[in-house]
């Protein structure tokens, strides 16, 4: 599955975030680091969900825009 990510650069390296998972973000010295870190930061955050919710029921709701 694909995430956008949102990066933003600094003088410390990179910044890294992905917005439909709030609170994952990462960093690192370069782009394609920081990069390769989110990759392992988004990879936990659905790990740390799935054994959250693990033998819970699961609803969806609609909401208007």
């Amino acid at each position: 599955m694909k995430y956008s990510v949102v990066v933003h650069k600094s003088e410390h390296g990179y910044d890294v975030s992905c917005p439909v998972l709030p609170g994952c973000h990462s960093q690192g010295d370069t782009l394609g680091e920081a990069l390769d870190n989110i990759k392992d930061a988004i990879i936990t955050y659905l790990e740390m969900i799935a054994e959250e919710t693990k033998d819970k029921e699961i609803y969806e709701v609609e909401v208007a825009a």
